[in-house]
């Protein structure tokens, strides 16, 4: 089942949260100069093209639970949304090494004790059963729930920041898995496409 798109809603002010976000910036730019965390050209629009539009995913996660990301890459978005929800056990999963390091620094300079960062590929990653599972430009959605769906607690979501082609993998991907997918707007990309996806399983033979 596939719902129109609807808003998200905004998050209300946090002067703590926004400390947090900028200390990240700060490393993430420092860091970035060595290894390649974000792209060249996407280092101008820091903020809205990386750190605000994964802040969206904020308002959609569960109340409670843990939450993994999979594919973490620079915390974009397991990292801003620990940096968000200071109290939730947040699970990075990135088998680059070099990322898997910044990841372990970052979380270490914000002072978020509840993130644990998994220096492997996702297939090994011992995860606990996740209320809420992200990714960002990891992989096609059919694979993605794949490697999702082996980690998510019951009644636990998928929260997905999708491109232009989010349509045709909502297609492709209903062939295999059953699933009831929520449509967000993004405010930071015309083009994108925020999934919810709830009520995952397997589709039979």
């Amino acid at each position: 089942m596939f719902h129109v798109k609807q808003p998200i809603p905004a998050l209300p002010p946090d002067p703590a949260r926004e400390a947090r976000l900028a200390a990240y910036r700060d490393l993430l730019l420092r860091w970035n100069a060595t290894i390649n965390l974000v792209a060249a050209r996407t280092v101008a629009e820091l903020e809205r093209r990386h750190i605000a539009d994964c802040l969206q995913l904020v308002p959609l996660v569960p109340g409670a639970g843990a939450i993994a990301d999979l594919g973490s890459g620079a915390g974009l978005p397991g990292l801003v949304i620990a940096a968000a929800l200071p109290d939730r056990a947040v699970h990075l999963v990135e088998s680059d090494r070099r990322k898997a390091a910044f990841l372990v620094e970052a979380a270490a300079t914000l002072g978020l004790r509840q993130v644990t960062v998994h220096p492997q590929r996702i297939e090994r990653a011992a995860l606990p059963p996740c209320a809420a599972i992200t990714a960002r430009a990891l992989a096609p959605l059919d694979r993605l729930l794949a490697y999702a769906a082996p980690h998510l607690a019951p009644g636990g979501v998928c929260l997905l920041l999708k491109g232009r082609g989010a349509e045709e993998e909502l297609t492709i991907a209903a062939a295999h898995w059953h699933f009831t997918a929520e449509r967000f707007t993004s405010r930071t990309d015309t083009e994108a496409t925020i999934l919810r996806l709830s009520e995952i399983r397997r589709a039979g033979p």
